[in-house]
Order: structure tokens, then sequence, then C-alpha cells
């Protein structure tokens, strides 16, 4: 439909619009609606004004609207109304056949659905259809109309009559029932009256519109917006006279990462700047995001990142995001790990095995299982398997390990005599290699041997490494003009991700480009008519920027999407307690394993818990006794002791069950090794008589 120059309502316009027509240029010309307030309909604001242009781009069915003639109330029906509805038969005669034909609403689909009489006799040929007598249309084709005449006995007979048959032709009454998505579908159905099929006759006709959200472009607008074709104004079409007038598009920046190769490169403004991702970007370039800010936009494609943080230190730690193209060489650094389960975790991601060399003394736990480690020891990494190692009692405990081959430490020729003896001892001891089994939960430091000096580019890295991996920049990105890597001591690469990116760059600096996230920029831009700021056919050299700095937010909402769930450390096995007297804190202890953080944490606490509840069941000491009758026998002292000088007990001798004065007194006056050995006693307790229960 073509309406330029007739004001229709702009439900009836959009109801009678064909949507291959589209795109349609309308112009308000009924007021204000709402008296210029703000219209705001599914998160779209719109305010139309005598004299807007609306450009209509799209349409979709929302729902019908149903209008009772007899009562004139409106109703709203959703487009999956499951009741039917009967047409109702026109009360106006038609004079020809071919104008009824031509206005009814039937198709292959609905054979039979419509009937007609005659006022008047029909000679046809030779024979005659008597007035009022009921003809079912059937088809029409090659200028007549195919029909079925009923007889008084049920007998059939298919007649043709001319479509240029004048006389005076009245609908009958039919009972066929059509949908409501059917009616709204079609422009013929659309203009007929119904009435539903579950109605009484009472009823008045309804008249069936569709409601459409109408997608549009508003000049002097920057957004598209939403809005329903029910809404009270005039409109009208304007299409042919304002072919020329130019309706700003915006797009947000993944629907720019899809746009075709051929529509860049181009010039486009920023429409919205990003204001929601200043806490994830720390580059230059992000700051002069801003709005009507001009950028040439190269190209769009999938792009390779990795995320990289600096060491924890004393320094605040610093994040980037390194492109695939990084053009920096990149020499492996030696790993540090605290724990089997760490070597255990970065030995499954290792290519080529993992090495590590042993920086901490660790005393065998016999009555552990726990082997002993020297410093300088070298361990290959083997395995990980379930193995039996001996616990408390002689039991056997079946456990995770790493079974690791072990080599010996080489000799030092300039040590002294005493050095080349104890060189001697441990050549002695550690003459040849050996395998031996790490529990997980074993506490222990390890530092990565790495005898690879090689320069990797950032590519050949990940083909050859898994991450996270500990790297140094050896060499700077010529194309940087300052790369943030280069003078850092270490760096560690986290994740790799792979993900939609639009190459751009400032209009005033065409050829330093940099990479707009999609994922992580919310801004929308619109295409220009600007020129490029280049001579047409010589487009200048591109220089990227592989390196982006971002903000801690930005790490650790990246590291949620891309890292996987990793499993606890396994928990060191259940210990029996013992019931003999507790032995004394041997130097082993130092290397028994190191409790992963969690347990650690809820090992504290529980030991904590242990000591109040002691604390709070014990009954209150009894006072001092006044006699000294009950006191318990003075130890003699020491030749050579000064009176008056601090009496140390005899650890060797019983000490008496019942408590005194003098004892209360001893006990103060003990040394801090006697204190200590009391409180590790008293904890000990606890702890066993807990877990006992």
């Amino acid at each position: 439909m073509d309406g330029s120059g007739t004001v229709l309502p702009l439900q009836e316009f959009i109801a009678s619009l064909d949507c291959a027509s589209l795109p349609r240029i309308l112009q308000v010309c009924s007021g204000v609606y709402f008296q210029g307030s703000v219209y705001e309909l599914s998160g779209s604001e719109v305010c139309l004004s005598t004299g807007d242009l609306i450009k209509v781009i799209g349409l979709k069915l929302l729902s019908g609207s149903c209008v009772d003639i007899a009562t004139n109330s409106t109703c709203e029906l959703s487009v999956d109304h499951k009741g039917l509805f009967k047409m109702v038969a026109e009360d106006m005669p038609y004079d020809s056949l071919e104008e009824m034909v031509s206005l009814l609403p039937v198709g292959v689909d609905t054979v039979g659905s419509f009937s007609f009489i005659s006022r008047s006799d029909l000679t046809i040929d030779n024979f005659t259809v008597p007035a009022g007598q009921e003809l079912t249309l059937l088809s029409s084709e090659q200028g007549c109309a195919r029909c079925q005449l009923t007889g008084p006995e049920g007998s059939t007979a298919e007649v043709r009559i001319s479509l240029n048959h004048c006389g005076a032709f009245y609908e009958c009454q039919s009972e066929h029932g059509y949908s409501l998505e059917e009616i709204l579908s079609s422009t013929r159905l659309r203009s007929r009256r119904f009435r539903s099929l579950k109605a009484k006759a009472c009823g008045g006709p309804l008249v069936l519109t569709p409601i459409y959200q109408i997608e549009a472009i508003m000049h002097m607008r920057k957004n598209i917006v939403n809005f329903p074709s029910s809404l009270e104004v005039d409109v009208v079409d304007v299409t042919n006279e304002c072919k020329n007038v130019e309706f700003v598009k915006p797009l947000n920046l993944i629907e720019l990462s899809v746009q075709p190769p051929d529509a860049f490169p181009t010039v486009a403004e920023i429409l919205e700047s990003p204001e929601g991702s200043r806490h994830f970007f720390s580059s230059t370039w992000h700051t002069q995001l801003n709005k009507g800010q001009r950028l040439v936009l190269h190209g769009c494609g999938q792009t390779n990142m990795v995320l990289a943080s600096t060491p924890k230190g004393r320094k605040a730690q610093q994040y980037f995001l390194i492109w695939g193209s990084y053009g920096g060489r990149l020499r492996r650094k030696a790993r540090e790990f605290c724990s089997v389960y760490e070597l255990y975790v970065a030995s499954c991601r290792a290519v080529d095995g993992l090495r590590v060399s042993v920086t901490r003394n660790c005393e065998a736990v016999e009555e552990e299982g726990l082997p002993e480690l020297d410093i300088g020891d070298q361990l290959d990494v083997l395995r990980c398997e379930q193995v039996e190692l001996a616990g408390v009692g002689g039991d056997k405990q079946r456990v995770e390990a790493l079974v690791c081959r072990r080599t010996a430490e080489e000799d030092d020729d300039d040590d002294d005599d005493d050095e080349e003896e104890g060189d001697g001892e441990r050549e002695g001891k550690w003459s040849r290699e050996d395998t031996i089994c790490l529990p997980l939960y074993m506490g222990a430091q390890f530092m990565e041997v790495i005898t690879d000096k090689k320069k990797y580019t950032l590519t050949e890295l990940g083909k050859e490494s898994l991450l996270p991996l500990d790297i140094k920049v050896a060499t700077r990105d010529p194309d940087l003009e300052k790369d943030p890597l280069s003078g850092l001591p270490a760096l560690r690469l986290e994740e790799a991700s792979v993900e939609p990116t639009v190459l751009a760059s400032l209009l005033d600096k065409p050829q330093r480009c940099f990479q707009l996230p999609t994922q992580w920029l919310h801004m929308s831009v619109s295409f220009t008519s600007e020129a490029l700021p280049w001579p047409k056919g010589q487009p200048p050299k591109l220089y990227q920027e592989t390196v982006t700095e971002v903000k801690e937010h930005f790490y650790y909402e990246f590291r949620k999407l891309t890292s996987i769930e990793a499993a606890p450390p396994p928990r060191p096995p259940k210990r029996k307690m013992s019931v003999g007297k507790p032995k004394k804190p041997a130097k082993s202890d130092m290397s028994r394993p190191a409790t992963p953080a969690k347990s650690r944490s809820l090992s504290s606490s529980f030991c904590q818990l242990s000591v109040d509840s002691e604390k709070q069941e014990r009954s209150p000491a009894p006072p001092p006794p006044t006699s000294t009758e009950d006191a318990p026998p003075v130890l003699p002292r020491k030749p050579g002791s000064k009176t008056g000088s601090t009496l140390v007990p005899n650890t060797y001798v019983e000490r008496p069950q019942k408590k005194s004065k003098a004892k209360v007194t001893e006990r103060h006056n003990s040394d801090s090794e006697h204190d200590y050995e009391s409180m590790e006693e008293m904890v000990r307790n606890a702890q066993e008589s807990v877990l006992y229960y």
C-alpha cells in the first residue's frame, strides 16, 4: 500500500502496510501524544510530536484488538488465542459474481467454506438455477466460478457460472471457523466482521485488528525505538518526499563485529561512551572513548588473547591482556611450588614432563610414611597413583601420591676436607637414582628446573606449553611505542581465550590501532559519511597495540568466565590417637605435609574450639590452703645454689597429684620450656578426647 498524502490513524496504516515495502518514512500530524510527555514501552522512550519523522524498519505481531460493534467495548487478545471465529455474512448484495469473488477471503485451503444465493433465477446454458437456491463456491478459474449445487434429495451437481454474470448475489452464513492468527495475517479477513463460535446469538459483531510492535528510527534520535501500533496518533506517508533524509542507525560492538568485510574501513561516531567499563581498562585509548569522538574502524574478527599478571609482592599487582599478535620474545621462568599437590597440578599441564629441585629440607616421618627430601635433590615427576604408606600403629593406608624419580646432587670440588667428607657421605647415600612416593597432601618447597634458554613468540609458547606459565620478556615488541611488559621482572600467563574484537583507531592517529573487545565494552556507534583520513587507495601501515592494561575487577571477572573450577587438594588421612605418653615435638614436624589453605584454617579453628571447650568444662581451681600441713615435701637444693634464687623443679621426679600452694608457686616460677610442655600436653589431651568421642 502507498498511502502517500493520506492521513490515517497509525494503527490503521500499519495494519494495511505490506512488510515487503519497508522501510517507510512517516510524519506525525495529529498533535502531541500525551501532551509531549515521554512514552516508555519495553525499555524504549518515545515522544511523538507534530512534525516528527519516523522511519519504520520492522514490524512484529504482538496481539489482536477486538472491538464489539454493539457495545463499542474493546479488549486485547494474545496471538495464540485458542478460540475460533466465524465470518458474519454481509447484508448488502454484490452486483456481479466477479465483484463477490474478488472480495471473498477464500483460497485453496478454504474450499467449500463459502456459499451464496441469487435473488433471481440463473440460466446457465440449458440449466436454470431457481432463485434462493444455495450455491457453494469451489474455485474460480478461466473467467468462470466453479460452484456446487445440492439437490433436494442430497444429490449434487457442478455448474460453471461466468464471472461477468450480473445480478444480486447474497452471502450465506457460514459456520467455518478461523483462528485469530489466520484472521490477523490475512488482509481480506481483517476487513470482515466476525462472531465467536461459542458466543450467544445476541452477541454483537466483532472487528479484529492486529497490533504490531513497530521498530523504527526517529529523526534526530540516536537509538532504535520500539512502540505499539495502537498509539492514538495520525500519520502520513512521506517516503517519496524524504528519500534523502539521513536517519542515524546505532550499532553496539556486537552488532558491529558481524558486519560484512566490505563495510570496513569506515569512519564512525561514538553515540554512547562505555561508562560501565571504567572499572575494566587502564589503557590510554579507553579514556578517549567519549561521546562524539570519531573512530576509524579497520575491521573485525576473532582474536586470541591471554590474561597475564605480575607476581604478588611489595608493589601493587598489574594485569594485562596480551593479544596473539604480540611481537615480543619471551623466555620461560622457573616456577615455585609450595606443596606436592601444586606440583601434581603443574605436571598434569606439562607437555614434555616436569623436573623440579627441592629448595627446603624435609625430614622423614616414618610413622606417616613421608620420605626425606634434601635441598638440591632433583625430582622427575613420573605419574600419580594410589600407594600404601605406613601409618600410626603399623597400619597401611592407601593415599594418592606422586611418583617421582630422585637424582643426587653434584659434588663441589672446592669444599674443605670436612665438607668433602660430608659430600662423600651424601654421595654414598644418594649414589644412584631411586623412586619415591610423595603424598599429595605433603608440604614441601620446589623450584622448576628449566634448561631451555630459547626465546619464544607468544604463539610458539602457546603451542609447546599449557597455562599457567611464568615468563619474562626478553625482547620488547618493536611495533609498540612503549612496551609495558619489557621492564617487568616476571609475568604469569593465566588464561587464554578467543573473543570477537573490532580493530579501531582515533581519527587523528589512524595508523595507531587498538582492539575493542565486544564482550567487555558496552558502547554504541553509528557510521558516518565522513571521508577516511588518508588518500584514496593509499592506506597507511597499521601499528597495533598488542598489550592492554586492565584492572583487578576485569581480572577476576575474566577468570570467572574462563577458568575451570579446580578440585581442592587432598587432606591428610585420619591419624589414630595414641593412648600412651605424648611425645615431644620432633624436628621432623617441620617436614610434615602442609595442610591446604581451607583445611588448615579449619584445623586451626577446630583446635581453638577444643581448647575453649576444655576451659569451659574444667571446674575453677580451688583456693590455696591456709595451712602448710598438706604441702608437698621440698626437694633438696643443689650445691652452690644461692638463697633466694629461682628454684628449677626437678622434672624427672614424679609430681605429687594433690595441688598445693607450694606447687602453684613452683609452677609459676618454672621456666618457659616447662610452660610450653604443659600447654602442649593440655591441647593434645583435649584434641584426643574430642576426637575419641
